[in-house]
């Protein structure tokens, strides 16, 4: 088999916006005028809507590529493409061995059939025999956690219920090619962590895995690799948190169109350690976030604020250089603010996301925001969770009995003065 279990080649894919004709009083006139060659193609080419163009990139065997962007910009659409649901208007797409996809919530089930008939259809859509289903359905039904819904007609399922069904059976497919859509969002918090383990179990089989999500944590966990869509075009493609700090970044675009409109503006946020500008850090490590305000007209009394929210978007720190003893400053029109706070990133392995505000204390007005300025992701050796990493050590630990226990049989010392190490 190849080495490369997807290849997309200039594919692009074009819908028609609106209905061309939605009446008779329409339909007649728009026919006579194609009868006698009168069409407008300038009208035909305003519908065109591109949902994508000209992307091309390939994806190796037990390789797992995040693909990230925001609503609209193709990303379903993509991989619509590559399950063969639709055809590309142009280019070429090739997928090398079985594939299994995850894209819809109801995709693949009819909602008067019960939960256990559902598994074969779904089963059978996926290229799976009735003898492989009969050797996972077990496996399927545990997974899913539905046992005791199996003979309920899945019209009577919530989208996470759905969403639970659907996965199980795409899951155990053993596809060479697994494509999974932002559906499992609509499932529990345990549920997609089982979801991602059996993604990784898939992977550790030499599958491919192409994951389109808007939990960036989960993504740059996740994926070995990383494409970012925008309005239909492959934008930037490379490791994970260089891709997720690109898709965040340039999601400030709308803030920086309506800048002219505020007095005093935040006109850059970098992030770096040594070494310079990255987004990976070890816990511990220390990091350096720069800062440049621009003013317009004249403010005072102006202070820098930072803020640090974890993956839920709670904060867990703030602070500013008021009070960091640093007092607040003012500036003149055209004038640019620079500065730096130096941190030490205690903080458990995740993502993180460092937000910077403008603001006066003595009236408590803020001037500009950027939430979030950048995002980061921590990485720890330790096992800990929470909010912070206190670098924990067990220095001592030992075995003892309790003191005034009578032992029966115990000769030559007490209970008390026996001690040991754990094994």
């Amino acid at each position: 088999m190849s080495e490369i279990a997807v290849r997309m080649e200039h594919v692009s894919k074009r819908f028609r916006k609106g209905e061309l004709h939605d009446s008779l009083r329409d339909l007649i006139p728009a026919f006579a005028a194609r009868m006698f060659g009168q069409t407008s193609n300038h009208l035909d080419t305003r519908r065109d809507f591109w949902a994508l163009e000209d992307a091309s990139f390939e994806v190796a065997q037990g390789e797992a590529l995040g693909i990230v962007g925001a609503n609209g910009a193709g990303k379903s659409t993509m991989l619509k493409l590559i399950s063969r649901i639709m055809k590309p208007t142009s280019g070429s797409v090739k997928v090398n061995g079985r594939l299994s996809a995850l894209i819809e919530v109801s995709a693949g089930f009819h909602p008067d059939l019960t939960g256990r008939e559902n598994i074969y259809l779904n089963g059978s859509i996926l290229g799976m025999s009735r003898r492989e289903i009969d050797a996972k359905f077990e496996e399927i039904v545990e997974f899913s956690g539905l046992a005791e819904f199996l003979d309920t007609p899945v019209k009577r399922y919530s989208s996470g219920m759905y969403a639970r069904l659907g996965f199980s059976v795409a899951a155990h497919v053993n596809p060479d090619v697994l494509i999974v859509d932002e559906v499992l969002s609509v499932g529990d918090y345990a549920f997609q962590g089982k979801c991602v383990n059996r993604m990784k179990e898939v992977i550790r089989s030499g599958a491919t895995v192409l994951f389109v999500s808007h939990n960036l944590r989960t993504i740059s966990e996740f994926c070995h690799r990383c494409l970012l869509l925008e309005r239909g075009r492959i934008v930037l493609t490379g490791p994970p948190g260089k891709v997720i700090a690109a898709y965040l970044n340039r999601s400030r675009s709308a803030h920086t169109q309506d800048a002219s409109s505020k007095p005093v503006t935040i006109s850059k946020v970098t992030i770096r350690n040594e070494s310079g500008e990255c987004s990976r850090f070890q816990a511990g490590q220390k990091a350096w976030i720069d800062v440049e305000l621009t003013a317009r007209t004249r403010c005072t009394k102006l202070a820098v604020c930072l803020f640090i929210t974890d993956d839920a978007y709670q904060e867990i720190f703030n602070t500013s250089t008021e009070r960091l003893g640093h007092g607040s400053f003012t500036l003149d029109e055209g004038e640019v603010f620079t500065c730096t706070f130096e941190l030490n990133l205690n903080m458990p392995n995740g993502i993180f996301h460092p937000s910077v505000l403008i603001f006066r204390y003595d009236n408590e007005t803020e001037y500009d925001r950027w939430e979030p300025a950048t995002t980061i992701h921590v990485s720890s050796e330790e096992d800990v969770r929470g909010f912070v990493h206190c670098f924990p050590k067990v220095t001592r630990q030992e075995i003892h009995a309790a003191k005034n226990l009578n032992l029966a049989g115990i000769a030559g010392d007490t209970a008390s003065d026996r001690k040991r190490t754990p094994d």
